[in-house]
């Protein structure tokens, strides 16, 4: 599975029923997303408890399903994630169970050229 760096990682406010594989997630995206299980990007659901994960993904030949349960501790509270994607890294540390709401960002440049 090879990403484009303009992919981006949504995160399912409500819980899930972590039981659901591909199709069934998959019928959630339209309404839960309002986007297009087919674009490429990421959609994260977590389960009640807050410990389990499933990541949904197309890559132009299917859906991937990644899926990960913390041992100890719960994936960061989704609400404030939820209304704006998360790149990469930003997915990466959720995963991890950091909370990036207490994080600061420094502000990305805009460059077009070298001087």
């Amino acid at each position: 599975m090879i990403l484009s760096s303009t992919v981006r990682a949504y995160v399912c406010t409500e819980p899930t029923d972590m039981r659901k594989a591909i199709d069934g997630l998959v019928q959630l995206i339209e309404p839960a997303f309002k986007a297009d299980p087919f674009c490429g990007h990421m959609f994260v659901f977590l389960g009640k408890s807050r410990n389990k994960a499933k990541i949904i993904v197309w890559d132009r030949t299917g859906f991937w399903l990644l899926y990960k349960r913390l041992e100890r501790g719960q994936f960061p509270k989704p609400d404030e994630l939820a209304a704006r994607g998360l790149s990469w890294t930003e997915l990466s540390a959720f995963l991890e169970g950091i909370d990036m709401t207490r994080m600061k960002r420094i502000q990305s440049v805009d460059a077009s050229r070298v001087s």
